[in-house]
This record gives C-alpha cells, structure tokens and sequence, in this order.
C-alpha cells in the first residue's frame, strides 16, 4: 500500500498518559486509562488525516504491544497487512501496568485421570494336579502357541459397536474464543478488525470465570488477622463486591466482631441501623418456613453500587454490652445459610475470643490480610502457625489460605513486598498483592473508585480464593 502523507507515532503508558507525535509535531495527552488516552490520540489522528485528506500511517505502542495502522480520512482505522503485533507474551510492550497479570495467575487446568480399562485380564488357572495320595505332581507339559499375526485392519470389517465407540458427536464443537475486547485489540473490533485476545485479557476472562461460579450449597470465608489495622475490614468489602459484580447476588459480609467492628463505617447504610442485636430475636422466624427472603432487608443493608449486603456489628456500644455467644454465631450462621450463597466473615483481633474460634469451625476458606508492615506480616505469620499447630481441619485451613498484601503505604519499596510475598511462599496456597489506592485507605468503598490496576488485582484475589472452594 503506497501512502504518501504525514505519519503518526505514539506511546501510550499502563496509567492513562501518553506522548504522541502527528506530522513531526510532539504533544502529550494525560487521561485515566489507557483507552481513554488512545481514543484521544487516535481522533487527532483521524482529524488530521481529514485535514491531508489522504490516509496516515499510525504506529501506536501500548501496554497490548506495537501496532502499525493506517487511519482513513472517514475515520476508519486498519491493520497493515505486512506488519506483525508482537504478543505480550513474546516481547513486553513498551510500559506494562504494576499489577499486570502474569501466566502465574492463569487458573491452572487439571487433567481428569487416565480412565481405568474396563475389563482386567482374568487371572491364569492353575495346572498344577494332585493325585489321590496328596503329592503334588508336575504340570502336564503344554505346546506354547504359535504365534498368531495380526489381523490386518479393515475398515469394512469393522462393527457397528466399535464404529460407536470412535464416532464424533455431531453436536460436539470446539469452544469459540470471543475476540478481544479490551485494549488496542478491542479499540480495533471497533472497526470490524478482530483479533484473539492477548494473555493479560485471556488471563483476565479466566480469572472471572473464577469468581462467577456457583457452588453446590452455600460457602463461607473468614477474613482474619489478629492485628488491627491489617486490612480485614477492607479485603472483605472487595471480595464481596468482586463475587457480587462477577457473579451475581447472594453476596452478604458479617462484622463478627465483639470490639468495634468497622465494617458498617466502611459501607454505605441502608434505610435502617439495625445490627447483628436486632437480628438474633428474629433468628426463629427467619428459619421458619413462613420467613420470606425480603424479610431479611430488616437487618442487612445492601449496597446498591456492587450488589451485596452487610450484616453490622454495633460499634458504637461498649462490648460486654453486645456480647456475642459461640451458639449465637451459629444461628445467625444457619440464617445467612439459608439465604445466601457466600458468607465473608471480617473478623475481630482477639483469636481467643469464642465468637472469633467459632468462626474458624465454620470456614471453608480462610483469607489472611496484611500490609507491607513486618508486625502485621508477623501477626499473619503466627496465626497461620498456630493453625498449623492445632492440626485437622484448622491445620488444612491454613495450608490452603490466601494471603492477600494490601500496600497500605504509597512509598513501600518493591523489595519490602518481595520479601513479604516470599515469606508467606511456602506456608500458604497463593499470595496476592493489591497495590496502593487511596480509594482503600478511608471512607465508603466502592469497587467502581479504584484504579484500574487495583480492580484488576482485586479480581486476581477473588480468583485466588474461588480456587480454594
């Protein structure tokens, strides 16, 4: 293709700026995202191709890798033939988000075992005789057979049985792969080009794959850490809202704390205050069969921006004022059971309080949370030992925990979080780090007020845990 007009190059960077020169002419742009920063470039772009009047070639380099177009005066944009985008996977792209996914995070997929024969070769008689006074006698000698050839394989000779057996079904097809919609690749599905996703997009479908499935009965998490400050009240708001955004309503976080539980600071409020208190009178009918699903919007308040709901502790009473019993849990345990599908447990800092232990008894998968602080590190690192120590089903909750590092300091040092993740590499299933946000640090969280790379790793979280169930 022979053009003959001004050309066009940018580089646009994993936190949304960007640097572009259009007919020899540098500028910069500074937006969100990285889209939001492309879809600038590229209408400045299409502008001055309206203004030469003639297509202009445009290579664009993001964190999908470098690309070589051509943007048509009508605003159309094509992929040059002769040109080849790099896959990220083969060639980094010239800036990758700190939270970019690598084949680590991909789920892993399990073979199903080899499937037994299903018909064992019967055992060979014995030849030995015995004659009549009990002695065992030689065997009576037997030719060996004679080697038999194999019949040759004919096709026509072949049984309707087996032709079964070896027959396709004709409604089985491969799984179709949806093209990219996300980054450059997805920008371009605009303009009817459709390419295959590349490794951090197809990562990114597996990991909501994860956390959108349903398991048979309802499960709960425990979100634990005997320190205060180490992120519990956090991590289980975002793990909340990424199964709720993901997969769909059921969703319900429980402040199962005795002191001071934040997690109703933390969240927006329903038309009510109620508390776990005003819930446990009702603990009878709520298990009837009388009790209805909406009856339960008396006592949680649902969050309408990621679609779950809180059940509060009551912070602002002293707690002997609010004490909470081993078999209290257990009702309202059995209440949210009945109608929910997910159960987050935040819990409190006291790991000898009854209410905290009985949380454990009831955990299907156990969540660890800390910070880039050694004492809080120290802190998960004891809990998850004494786990191991009591043996059983804590012993086992422990092995297959998540720790998730949430970077509470904007200047932590990447070695700091090396050290932390290596630390917990080989007590625990899986490690994740969820980078600093200021969304995290105060006020009400919303999944939707966190930076993109910080929604990506919340995601990752999720999967993580969902791996566990």
């Amino acid at each position: 293709m022979s053009i003959e007009a001004g050309t066009a190059t940018a580089v646009i960077l994993a936190d949304g700026t960007g640097r572009y020169v259009i007919d020899g002419v540098p500028a910069q742009v500074r937006e969100g995202d990285p889209d939001a920063a492309r879809q600038v470039i590229v209408d400045r772009v299409i502008e001055h191709a309206r203004q030469l009047g003639s297509p202009v070639p445009f290579r664009s380099t993001d964190p999908d890798g470098t690309w070589e177009l051509v943007v048509q005066p009508n605003g159309a944009v094509e992929v040059v033939e002769a040109a080849t985008a790099p896959e990220p996977s083969r060639k980094e792209p010239v800036a990758v988000a700190t939270s970019a996914p690598q084949a680590e995070s991909i789920a892993p997929i399990y073979e199903l075992p080899a499937r037994a024969p299903l018909h064992e070769r019967p055992p060979a008689r014995s030849t030995w005789r015995r004659e009549s006074d009990g002695q065992q006698v030689p065997p009576i000698p037997r030719a060996a057979p004679a080697p038999v050839a194999p019949a040759p394989v004919d096709s026509a000779t072949t049984t309707r049985r087996e032709q079964r057996t070896r027959r396709e079904s004709f409604i089985a097809a491969p799984p179709v792969q949806p093209p990219a919609d996300e980054g450059l690749r997805g920008f371009l599905a605009r303009f009817g080009i459709r390419l295959k996703p590349s490794e951090a997009e197809t990562a990114r479908r597996v990991d909501r794959q994860c956390v959108s499935q349903h398991w048979p009965g309802p499960r709960t998490l425990a979100v634990a850490n005997g320190k205060g400050g180490a992120g519990k009240t956090p991590v289980s708001i975002l793990l909340a809202a990424v199964f709720a955004k993901w997969g769909g309503a059921g969703i319900v976080a429980w402040d199962n704390n005795q002191f001071r539980g934040t997690l109703g600071w933390r969240t927006a409020s329903g038309p009510h205050d109620a508390t776990i208190l005003d819930l446990l009178p009702q603990v009878p009918y709520l298990l009837s069969t009388e009790a209805r699903s909406a009856d339960l919007a008396h006592y949680v308040h649902h969050q309408p921006d990621d679609q779950y709901d809180i059940l509060r502790s009551k912070p602002t009473d002293l707690a002997d004022r609010q004490r909470v019993e081993p078999r209290d849990v257990d009702h309202i345990h059995q209440v949210l059971s009945k109608y929910y599908r997910m159960i987050i447990m935040d819990s409190g800092n006291d790991e000898s309080d009854p209410m905290w232990r009985r949380m454990i008894d009831l955990t299907d998968q156990l969540v660890v949370p800390t910070t880039t602080r050694a004492d809080h590190a120290e802190a998960a690192a004891l809990l998850l030992e004494a786990l191991t120590d009591q043996g059983g089903a804590a012993a086992e909750l422990a092995e297959n925990a998540v720790v998730v590092i949430t970077q509470a300091d904007p200047h932590a040092k990447a070695a700091e979080i090396t050290k932390i993740k290596e630390g917990f590499a080989g007590m625990v299933r899986e490690v994740v780090h969820i980078p600093f946000d200021p969304a995290i640090v105060n006020g009400v969280l919303r999944f939707d007020a966190l930076r993109p790379e910080t929604q990506r790793a919340c995601l990752a979280m999720g999967a993580a845990v969902a791996r566990g169930l």
